[in-house]
């Protein structure tokens, strides 16, 4: 099982790097989760430089991927050699977005008819795109799952490992993570907003 986080230049470290950390709780053979990029390192936002442990082309043939946000997002989308070669396909992968990168999986065909959650900054875009956007931190539909907000890729993450593995394993991740003293309060949280789309 390979899940690829797409990282991209200018990313937002909460996005690509929490959902890294939870998604790497599940301990089970063949289970990988890897940033990818169009480049061998990326930096982000804040000037975070990372260094890719998958390809564009892994990525097209991970089991699942998960779409960072990022300052250079628009960029990213308006580039028609890089967007062509993400051939990602929801009948054969599980796809997830978090805040502008809800942009690119729009600006990829992969939103149509499928309202989506993204951040503030852009929600306009994602519209203008044609995606009616909702005021809700997720929402999936069927394979395609997107989330709003920097600490929503807790709800990706375990939507993908509700999906991919068990919400048994779900809760687990979210558990260790969760603070101390409100461990119940952010699992009930996270499983409440994944449970109707599972």
């Amino acid at each position: 099982m390979h899940i690829v986080i797409l990282t991209f230049e200018g990313f937002n470290e909460l996005d690509s790097l929490i959902a890294l950390n939870i998604l790497n709780r599940v301990k089970r053979p063949g289970w990988r989760v890897s940033i990818a990029s169009p480049s061998a390192r990326v930096r982000s936002m804040n000037g975070v430089v990372l260094e890719a442990q998958a390809s564009l082309q892994d990525a097209c043939d991970a089991d699942a991927v998960l779409v960072g946000s990022g300052i250079k997002t628009r960029d990213v989308a308006a580039d028609a050699a890089l967007m062509s070669q993400l051939r990602l396909d929801p009948t054969r992968q599980l796809l997830g977005a978090q805040c502008s990168g809800t942009l690119i999986l729009a600006k990829l065909g992969l939103l149509d008819g499928v309202p989506a959650c993204t951040d503030v900054t852009t929600k306009p875009w994602v519209e203008e795109a044609g995606v009616a956007v909702l005021n809700q931190p997720f929402v999936a539909k069927q394979n395609v799952a997107t989330a709003g907000g920097c600490l929503s890729s807790q709800y990706l993450a375990a939507w993908f490992i509700a999906r991919l593995e068990s919400v048994e394993a779900a809760r687990n991740a979210i558990q260790y993570v969760a603070p101390v003293g409100e461990k119940e309060t952010y699992v009930t949280r996270a499983i409440a907003n994944i449970s109707p789309f599972l």
